[in-house]
């Protein structure tokens, strides 16, 4: 018999351990091969996002708590945040959106959406939801479609609200005004403030690219026109009845100083009711409970003044969240959105701070659960549904570079710059200037 060589031997025996070591690696051993594999595998499933969204001291907190019982949830996925106040939000996205690095996630308001969309930054996200992976069926056709531009859906609502005047009652009761009449006028918010004013009390500046277009509207008029093309009123004695009134009321220290007030960041914690010397602010149905946990203190709502506030009065999204063309984990964006609006105890952190919930079902699981504060916000989004008109199309683009030039024509007649004539004017050609881009 011939020997068998050493080598071959050795060769044999070498296959032999490989075999084995596949075999245990097929059934779930331990072997080499199989280590290598899975952590491969693990490295696969990391998923990292960026997530971006304005507002106050206390969305940021329970945002942030969001996100942290997200990812424990979801071990495989690391959320990064990026947050700020409403105006510095707008000015930290732009270069971001210019140089293709925009969030995955990003918190959109309606008067961005347009803008966005627009410069192919924003992901449609209809083949999303219609494959169930972001799970709007527990919101109303009607709500979803608020997200939508030239039938395309760029934005999923996180909540509705609307506008309203916050009011500290307790202070009104000790000037001696009881009630505020739920009909009533820039006539009696004048009176109110007026007798405020001889208590030291100021009302809060109306934020000149909401209100302004308020009182439009109860006119009969418009922001922009259906087009996008132009302003929405071609007469400028709209503009100045409003910027007349609302300089005689600065003139009569009814607000502010704007030089304070242009410094704020427009947080809650800013806001002069909560800080003790302001009776009034316009705002937000959804910033009433934030408001009023600043407070520390009990406050109302009512409807804003008209007349014909019914047709100036109207329900929005509160927020949205989109995602960005540029995102590489689209799929995993949409999971996210799909928790925060369907999650019970997700919105039980959010509690109403970015609206009424869209979901149905998260609606009627809150409904225990409710503050008095709470109440109230339900209560008057309600009344504001029985009482409003019908939301103007999201604005077109250039729509930010026209409310800010309205806050500059404010700004210049509160500083006695320009009149409040020669600010409509130049209002109303440099804004149909930059409106009339859109032409197509």
């Amino acid at each position: 018999m011939k020997r068998i060589p050493i080598l071959v031997l050795l060769l044999v025996m070498l296959l032999l351990i490989g075999c084995s070591s596949s075999q245990q690696s097929a059934n779930g051993g331990t072997g080499t091969s199989r280590t290598i594999e899975t952590a491969k595998s693990e490295s696969k499933h990391d998923v990292k996002l960026r997530i971006a969204w304005w507002g106050g001291q206390a969305r940021h907190d329970y945002t942030l708590k969001l996100i942290e019982l997200y990812q424990q949830q979801n071990p495989g996925v690391k959320i990064d945040t990026e947050y700020a106040g409403f105006d510095d939000y707008w000015k930290k996205l732009a270069p971001q959106a210019a140089a293709n690095q925009l969030p995955d996630i990003i918190q959109m308001d309606i008067s961005y959406l347009n803008q966005y969309s627009s410069k192919n930054q924003l992901e449609d996200l209809d083949e999303l939801t219609n494959n169930g992976t972001l799970d709007v069926r527990s919101a109303s056709a009607e709500t979803i479609a608020s997200g939508r531009i030239g039938g395309k859906l760029y934005g999923i609502p996180l909540g509705v609200n609307a506008m309203g005047a916050t009011f500290d009652a307790a202070l009104l009761k000790q000037a001696g005004i009881t009630s505020i009449p739920v009909n009533w006028t820039w006539f009696d918010l004048e009176q109110i403030a007026k007798r405020m004013k001889g208590k030291g009390k100021v009302l809060d500046h109306m934020r000149f690219d909401q209100f302004f277009p308020y009182y439009l509207r109860t006119q009969n008029q418009h922001y922009f026109s259906s087009d996008g093309t132009s302003l929405g009123y071609s007469d400028p004695q709209y503009f100045i009845n409003y910027f007349t009134m609302y300089l005689k009321w600065y003139d009569a220290g009814y607000m502010r100083n704007w030089d304070k007030e242009s410094l704020t960041k427009l947080t809650p914690e800013e806001n002069p009711v909560v800080l003790g010397d302001g009776f009034m602010t316009m705002a937000w149905s959804n910033q009433f409970v934030t408001l009023q946990e600043a407070a520390k203190k009990s406050l109302s709502m009512i409807g804003l003044p008209g007349p014909n506030g019914k047709q100036g009065l109207y329900l929005k999204p509160t927020m949205l969240f989109s995602i960005s063309k540029s995102s590489k984990q689209k799929t995993e964006a949409a999971k996210f959105i799909s928790w925060f609006i369907n999650d019970l105890e997700a919105n039980k952190l959010i509690n109403g701070d970015r609206g009424i919930p869209i979901s149905a079902a998260v609606r009627e699981g809150l409904k225990p659960l409710l503050t008095e504060a709470d109440q109230k916000v339900y209560d008057y989004v309600a009344w504001a549904q029985l009482n409003s008109s019908v939301m103007d199309p999201p604005d077109p683009p250039g729509a930010a570079e026209v409310s800010k030039l309205l806050r500059d024509m404010q700004e210049q007649i509160l500083y006695r710059k320009l009149s409040v004539e020669e600010a409509a004017a130049k209002f109303m050609n440099d804004a149909n200037a930059i409106l009339s881009k859109n032409k197509k």
